[in-house]
């Protein structure tokens, strides 16, 4: 195998457990730079402000063949952070300073391969993969995936302009002619949904590879179930940020109708976010009283273990490129229902989970009640599809094989054997 000096950029990869570790983007980064580096030398672009948590994180467990580079923007930029569209521009301006950072240290190494990891979207342009004079991966990313038609007025108005925004933004992105000369000198280009592969043109779909933006590790797949209590109750469970898309409201719907039937179960919400006084009066509303627990973000860890506790996984979001939350619940053996659209409706199976075709907010709630439904009066279905949840997450979303099928990929890309 030849060890290749490989490039990486990767704007959020903070370390988990470190000070500024915000879950998604960053558990992508970082695990997918640790995996590139069981195989090559690494040399990775991230952002200053991420330094300090990365550095601590060295000091405590040592990685071999990483090489950081913090590049920053002047303080004065800053505030651009704390407003998504302003977070995009800041972005869009740190590649740039990116770019010719690459470009100095291009002729000092003399990389092999540039990767764009994070952002993990697949619509902006990477300055370096169009311009650097190197073989360019990019991925694994997302986007394509939209609110389903009809579900739109689940969002307040505002969000409902947002999603239109979101829409023309990203339309003018993807026509941005670096965008596409990037695009084009690509060797492969992953992408973390069907959507996002539905969308590339023909001229692209055969450097195109369907992968993940989540994994797992052998210690998630090693914990150890907690014993479930005698007391008979039908224990559901949600977890994400508490946002709009993410679908909340729709699932305590579903709660309440399923309730209806079923008075021995209960609803658990973990999360924080803007969402949270509409959904708690949503359920005073239904008149769930001590039936639904709202419970505030807690570590990965302590969430994993209420997920090994609960009997089903519910998670109807809207829009999600990657759901993260979905593979966790499939690692320690939970069934999933969600809708069958973006990243949930990429990873889960008809054989470790239910999923429910996005037709109109009445009908997905009447159906996701009725998911719930199957799941509680048959005990068996629910062991088997945890069973078989747990063992697609092994196979599919282990990081470990997630880096080994990533090493297969950059063989292809270079046609020349490299890692093999």
């Amino acid at each position: 195998m030849r060890r290749l000096r490989v490039l990486t950029c990767a704007f959020t990869c903070c370390p988990p457990g470190q000070p500024g570790f915000t879950g998604g983007e960053d558990v992508l980064g970082w695990n997918l730079i640790n995996q590139i580096a069981r195989f090559h030398e690494v040399w990775t672009f991230t952002h200053a402000e991420d330094c300090r948590s990365i550095e601590q994180a060295l000091a405590e467990e040592p990685v071999r063949n990483i090489h950081f580079c913090y590049v920053g923007l002047p303080s004065w930029l800053r505030p651009l952070l704390k407003y998504q569209g302003g977070h995009q521009f800041y972005y869009y301006l740190w590649q740039i300073k990116a770019y010719f950072t690459a470009r100095r240290l291009q002729r000092d190494v003399g990389f092999d391969l540039f990767h764009h990891i994070t952002y993990a979207n697949d619509w902006m342009v990477s300055f370096i993969g169009a311009l650097l004079p190197v073989p360019y991966i990019r991925g694994p990313g997302g986007g394509a995936h939209r609110t389903p038609k009809g579900f739109e007025r689940e969002y307040p108005l505002g969000g409902r302009l947002w999603e239109k925004v979101r829409g023309v933004s990203q339309w003018l992105f993807r026509h941005d002619p670096l965008f596409i000369k990037g695009q084009a000198r690509a060797r492969a280009l992953l992408v973390c949904n069907r959507e996002s592969v539905a969308s590339l043109p023909k001229k692209w779909s055969d450097k195109s590879y369907l992968f993940p933006v989540s994994g797992v590790s052998s210690g998630d797949l090693a914990l150890e179930t907690p014993a479930k209590s005698n007391d008979g109750r039908f224990q559901i469970l949600s977890a994400g940020s508490l946002l709009r898309v993410k679908g909340f409201g729709l699932a305590i719907k579903a709660f309440k109708g399923f309730l209806d039937r079923y008075p021995e179960a209960e609803f658990s919400i973990v999360g924080s976010g803007p969402e949270e006084p509409r959904l708690r009066a949503l359920a005073h509303q239904a008149q769930l009283g001590t039936k639904i627990h709202f419970l505030p973000a807690m570590p990965r860890d302590q969430l994993l273990l209420k997920m090994a506790a609960s009997d089903v996984f519910l998670f109807p979001s809207l829009r999600d490129g990657g759901g993260t939350v979905a593979i966790e619940a499939m690692s320690v053996g939970k069934p999933v229902v969600c809708l069958d659209t973006g990243g949930p409706g990429t990873h889960i199976s008809e054989e470790c989970g239910q999923k429910i075709t996005p037709r109109t907010p009445q009908l997905a709630v009447d159906e996701l009640a009725d998911a719930l439904e199957r799941l509680y009066l048959d005990e068996d279905l629910r062991t088997k599809s945890g069973v078989a949840a747990r063992q697609r997450a092994e196979r599919l979303y282990h990081w470990d094989r997630l880096g080994e099928r990533l090493m297969e990929i950059y063989g292809r890309a270079l046609g020349d054997g490299a890692t093999r």
